[in-house]
């Protein structure tokens, strides 16, 4: 994902598989002789992805400001490279040991925890303690990276986007629904919808993950947040029958009706205009969505009108309260190899004035707490950032933590899923057998 308010890309998160090899083979060929000195540099050097132009904005906007002091001491210099191909060029610089200041993370976990074995990613938990600013991260936002990086704070959230239930408060109203905090008031919800002439939940088949992500959300508030950590560490199969209840759930949303017609064919954009049109109920989605909301071309049912709720908890599940997947889109982090005094400033001046700057300028939503009320943004997004002010814990998805091919398998496959021409069995026996040949 590339920014908080553009949709989310699969592939963004999704384990590499053949590059890592690759990576280690340059780190262990290459030593600290090569390319730039290893001691911190003159410019506070970024390498970013070009797609997303809100961050970089952002920080040019600090160094003129808040950040003005900084900049003047080890001066802001950006370069970008098409998302694409910041892997490989993240490898070519690691092996060069030419990696810049700050730099995009990689596409995947995995590669930056490769680049941690190396020693050129910060530990972030250090550095903010160093400087005294523990709380600069938000403790969501904190839970979110521990999961994606083996426990440790190895990025920075320059986005933070949340995931639920958006729901049109009009036809909530309009046919005695209370918003759901069970599954079963969420399936209860649905049927009057639905009798309503209304389609209960609008997702996109085609895209896969928005269906996808119903899967995680009931297996994380049934078995715990840590159930697909579980399957990606051996312990535990998607094939267990606990795991298969979870598709079955989603499936059984799918033959009652509640995704409407037709629902291998409707994109990600479709999806939307059915939300924001009063054609469709609920739409499970991220706050990346806010921008299609704030949009009053797309939005013909009013900003008044939307709600935002968690994921529904499962009866007697093991699951977390107020239960929000969460991401960091893209994220950025800082090279270990050249974090002296200039790095350090720049650290605490970011950490510190990014979170509000951002909401402010770009009503874009971080990890990073809020150093100044902003209240010039729509009512929407100061709601969001308050849930996310308040997200203690946080889950990730169905996909997180899985193979590039087991992601493509596991997409590619949802809408058969709910469309009733695969069963819940057979959809996790095919992502499993990913999973055991990654």
């Amino acid at each position: 994902m590339v920014s908080v308010v553009s949709r989310p890309k699969a592939r963004v998160l999704a384990p590499v598989v053949a590059s890592v090899g690759a990576l280690a083979l340059l780190l262990t060929g290459c030593g600290a002789g090569g390319g730039t000195s290893a001691q911190g540099s003159k410019e506070f050097t970024y390498l970013t992805n070009v797609e997303n132009t809100t961050i970089r904005g952002e920080l040019e906007a600090l160094s003129k400001d808040q950040c003005k002091a900084e900049n003047e001491a080890a001066p802001l210099k950006i370069e970008t490279v098409p998302q694409t191909s910041l892997d490989q060029k993240l490898q070519l610089l690691a092996g060069q040991n030419a990696l810049p200041t700050q730099f995009a993370a990689g596409n995947a976990p995995a590669l930056t925890q490769d680049l941690d074995k190396s020693g050129n990613v910060l530990d972030f938990e250090k550095a903010l303690k160093d400087l005294n600013i523990s709380d600069a991260i938000l403790p969501g936002a904190a839970s979110t990276i521990k999961s994606l990086y083996g426990g440790k704070l190895n990025v920075l959230p320059y986005q933070y986007n949340v995931e639920g239930v958006w729901y049109n408060k009009k036809l909530f109203a309009e046919n005695g629904i209370e918003a759901p905090k069970t599954w079963d008031d969420f399936v209860a919800a649905g049927e009057k919808l639905k009798a309503a002439g209304v389609t209960p939940l609008s997702a996109s088949g085609k895209q896969g993950w928005p269906l996808t992500r119903l899967v995680s959300g009931y297996l994380f508030s049934d078995l715990s947040p840590d159930a697909l950590k579980k399957v990606a560490d051996g312990e535990a199969k998607l094939t267990d029958p606990e795991y298969v209840k979870a598709a079955e759930a989603i499936a059984d949303l799918g033959s009652k009706g509640y995704f409407g017609q037709g629902i291998g064919s409707i994109d990600y954009d479709t999806a939307a205009s059915q939300f924001l049109s009063g054609k469709a109920g609920m739409f499970y989605m991220g706050s990346w969505i806010l921008s299609n909301f704030n949009d009053k071309a797309q939005n013909k049912i009013g900003e008044e009108n939307i709600g935002f709720m968690p994921f529904p908890k499962v009866a007697g599940g093991q699951g977390i309260d107020n239960q929000y997947a969460a991401n960091v889109g893209l994220p950025m982090t800082f090279n270990a190899k050249k974090y002296d005094n200039k790095a350090s400033a720049w650290l605490k001046c970011i950490a510190t004035n990014y979170g509000s700057t951002a909401l402010k300028d770009k009503n874009s939503i971080s990890g990073f707490k809020l150093s100044t009320p902003v209240d010039s943004v729509p009512p929407l997004v100061k709601s969001t950032q308050e849930t996310v002010n308040n997200t203690k814990e946080s889950v990730l998805w169905f996909e997180a933590l899985f193979s590039t091919k087991a992601t493509t398998t596991s997409q590619t496959n949802a809408a058969g899923l709910v469309s009733g021409s695969i069963t819940p069995q057979k959809f996790m026996e095919l992502v499993q057998n990913d999973l055991n040949t990654k």
